[in-house]
């Protein structure tokens, strides 16, 4: 596999993630839903409160794999739901499908 030439910003909780989104705006958003501080879905319906991230593509990662967590994820903003474990060529095609 080629290595996608993406830049990454890493965030250690969904709290530092929305501070960071805060005052810089990215393509795309990857986010867990267990994360200390702040869950996946606080951190979805807390960006799309920000006008710059509206519209921006959300894909949340984690091993929440049912069905009533991914309706709260669509609820929340969520544009996809992969579930752990995860191919990296999976995520690559995700990324590039939902940012065009």
């Amino acid at each position: 596999m080629k290595t996608a030439s993406y830049a990454v910003t890493v965030a250690k909780d969904g709290a530092e993630a929305f501070e960071i989104c805060k005052g810089k705006v990215f393509d795309f958003v990857l986010t867990d839903q267990n994360m200390p501080n702040m869950d996946g879905l606080t951190l979805i319906k807390s960006l799309r409160g920000l006008p710059t991230y509206s519209k921006t593509p959300i894909v949340v990662l984690t091993t929440e794999a049912s069905d009533a967590m991914k309706t709260q994820g669509r609820a929340a903003g969520a544009t996809g739901w992969m579930v752990k474990p995860f191919e990296p060529a999976k995520l690559l095609e995700v990324a590039k499908k939902v940012m065009g």
